[in-house]
Formats: structure tokens, C-alpha cells, sequence
């Protein structure tokens, strides 16, 4: 038949076609998109006993239409992530029921019993033990097992090479890797941040220290990232009394440099502190980026003595783990600066009833993080920096 884009009305008889579903009488279907990206439909049973999702990857970015064309294959990619992640990890993902690549469709585990991390936190909540601590231990998971450490060579290559993605890794090099420095059509700010954005596009030395993280994205092919790790593609809440997170969305993941997924994390706990120090609510948040790093170095270091090639010795590891610590630092510092000039800012600021002041100290930050990433050497250092 061809690819597809499905409606509401469509996703019944889709969903009996796939064997997913036999009684198409027995199944309501509502669609919840909310992203930028994709199409989402929760399809239910008449008694609520039986649920799941459907996501499909438009032609186009779905906040934007036609105007903004976009190759559905990203699918594939957030495919391919999701069955490799399952491998290693697949309680920190959800259940994946089946892909349909002619449509750039998945079929999933139904998490509307959870809620979005970001959206918890902007209502006030706080992180909890566990989350961030999880979300560190997925990003050592996947990337141990992906890399040259975890992986042989020749699997190696067959991934690289599978999971070239370079659409969706332009839009990274540009939104966040040059865009807010530049004068750009995409770029926009409060009026109040104007001083703050000319000096940004004026800082030379600024200027240089991203384009050397823009390099490091481009060309350090260290393990598969989920390419866009961040509040919003995390679920959170309790099943049968345990805590329960759900990664999603890396619809975004190549082969990249480690450093990138986490610190996208933490560009958004910095930001989300800044929200919960305007408003008085401060919790955990200062908690978390120790809280993830600490996941991911524990988990790292506990598949170490399993790495295919000993070559690579003890006090490689530490060497390892510091230039990601670095090169995570520095990507927390150009996310957040994307989200208060750039391109899709965050709702942890735009949703302040005076979001000027705390979009401001976030700003500062991000930049400190990118021109001191190198003797930003602890959490404790930039705890003491925020």
C-alpha cells in the first residue's frame, strides 16, 4: 500500500491489520500528540482493560506542517535505538509491540498511567530518589554496550553505520551548535535577555569553545546516544507500589559522543532548579546532576571488567570518564543556552509569571559551563557555580 498518515478513524482496522487488535468494535482511539515531532494515538477497550499506543513519524514536523519537511525514516532510527536499549535495559524503556517501517509507525506499550517528568516538576514536584539515578545508569547501559569497550569491532561498523542520521544530526549541529550565536531566523528571546543575546553573538572566545563541541559532536563516534534526552522524554510514576522510569523518544539517536545525552539531562534539571528557585519550591533539585552522574560512573565501571579488548586498562577508564564528564559539562551549557535565544524554548521558564530574571541566571550558567567545562571538575563545583 505505501506509507501512510493515519488518522484517528484509521488506527482501528491499522491496528487489526497488524494483529495487534481482533474486535475493532471493542477499541476506542484518542489522539494525544504533544511534541514537536509526531503523531500519538492511545487506543483503549471498551471495559479499559487493554491498552497501547501507536506513534507515527510525519513527512513534516507536526507543530509546523509542510513547511517544515522531515524524512519519516527518523522512525527507523528511534526503532533501532529502542531494540538495542531493550537489550540491555528494558525497564528503563517501554515495551515495544511492534514496528511498521512502510509506515514509520510503532506500536507500544500504552505509559498514560505515568506522567512526564517535566510536567511534574513545573507543577511543583520533586524529582524523587531514583530518577535521575536510573536515567545515568540507561546512558552507561547503552553506551557501554554500544561502544568499542562493550562491542566488537566488525558490530561496531554494522551499527555505525546503520544509525547515520544526517537529517536529524544537522538539526542538532544547528540549533544548538552554532544558531544562538549567529543571528538567526530561528533565534528569538525576551526583550529583557536582548543585552545578554548580542553579547552571546559577540563573544568570540564563546564562539570558539561551541565550535570545538560542535566538532567533538560531529566526528567522536563513541557509542549510540538517545540523541535527545531531556524532562520531556522521561516518564515517571509507580506501578504495584515500586517506582517506575520510562525513557522515550530518541528518535534522535546516532553514534555520537557520550557526553551529549547527559548532558542534555542536565541542562534541563539546571533549568528546572531555576523554575523552582523563582518560585520558592526548591526540593531535590539541586540533587540530580550528582545524582545521574553517579548512575552512570557506578554502572560504567561495573561493566568495565567485561569490555571486549583489555588493551584499554584501569587508568584508561578514569581518563575516559573524565573527558565525558567534560564534554557533558559543556553540552549542558549550549543546551540551555538554545532554550532561552534559540530555538523551542523550555516551559520550566516560559510558564514563570516573570520568567526575565531566572531565564537570565540560567543563561549566565550555560555559558560558565561551555568556557569552564574543563575546570568544572565536580558536581560540587557546579553546584557552587548555579
Amino acid at each position: 500500500m505505501g506509507y501512510r498518515i493515519l488518522e484517528t478513524d484509521d488506527i482501528p482496522s491499522y491496528l487489526r491489520e497488524r494483529g495487534h487488535w481482533d474486535d475493532v468494535d471493542d477499541i476506542h482511539v484518542r489522539e494525544v500528540s504533544d511534541g514537536n515531532m509526531n503523531r500519538v494515538f492511545l487506543a483503549r477497550s471498551t471495559d479499559g482493560s487493554r491498552s497501547l499506543a501507536v506513534k507515527q513519524a510525519l513527512p513534516w514536523v507536526r507543530v509546523a506542517g509542510p513547511s517544515w519537511p522531515m524524512s519519516p525514516d527518523r522512525a527507523d532510527a528511534e526503532a533501532r535505538a529502542y531494540a538495542q536499549i531493550a537489550k540491555v535495559a528494558p525497564d528503563k524503556i517501554p515495551a515495544i509491540l511492534g514496528y511498521d517501517p512502510e509506515n514509520h509507525a510503532l506500536v507500544m506499550e500504552d505509559m498514560s498511567d505515568l506522567e512526564v517528568l517535566r510536567t511534574l516538576l513545573n507543577e511543583g514536584a520533586s524529582y524523587g530518589p531514583h530518577t535521575s539515578a536510573r536515567i545515568g545508569e540507561l546512558v552507561a547501559q547503552l553506551s557501554f554496550t554500544t561502544s568499542d569497550f562493550g562491542m566488537p569491532s566488525a558490530d561496531r561498523k554494522a551499527l555505525i553505520a546503520a544509525s547515520v542520521s544526517p537529517e536529524l544530526c544537522k538539526i542538532t549541529e544547528d540549533v544548538v551548535l552554532s544558531e544562538p550565536y549567529l543571528t538567526h531566523e530561528h533565534n528569538h528571546w525576551l526583550p529583557e535577555l536582548d543585552d545578554l543575546a548580542a553579547e552571546f553573538r559577540a563573544d568570540a572566545a564563546l564562539r570558539t569553545e561551541v565550535a570545538d563541541l560542535r566538532h567533538t559532536f560531529m566526528t567522536s563516534a563513541q557509542a549510540l546516544l538517545h540523541g535527545d534526552l531531556h524532562t520531556g522524554s522521561v516518564m515517571v510514576g509507580t506501578r504495584e507500589g515500586a517506582p517506575v522510569v520510562r525513557v522515550f523518544d530518541p528518535e534522535f539517536s546516532f553514534v555520537g559522543p557520550i557526553g551529549y545525552d547527559l548532558g542534555l539531562y542536565w541542562a534541563n534539571a539546571l533549568v528546572s532548579e531555576e523554575r523552582a528557585r523563582a518560585l520558592g519550591t526548591l526540593a531535590d533539585h539541586a540533587d540530580q546532576l550528582r545524582l545521574s552522574w553517579d548512575g552512570f560512573e557506578t554502572e560504567f565501571r561495573r561493566l568495565w571488567p567485561t569490555r571486549v579488548d583489555t588493551f584499554f586498562d584501569d587508568a584508561y577508564l578514569d581518563r575516559f570518564l573524565r573527558r565525558v564528564w567534560t564534554d557533558a559539562v559543556g553540552y549542558a551549557g549550549t543546551e540551555i543556552v538554545r532554550r532561552i535565544i534559540g530555538f523551542a524554548h523550555l516551559t520550566d521558564l516560559t510558564t514563570l509569571p516573570a520568567p526575565a530574571p531566572a531565564s537570565r541566571r540560567a543563561l549566565l550558567l550555560g555559558r560558565e559551563l561551555i568556557l569552564r567545562r574543563e575546570e568544572l571538575s565536580t558536581a560540587d563545583h557546579i553546584r557552587a557555580l548555579a
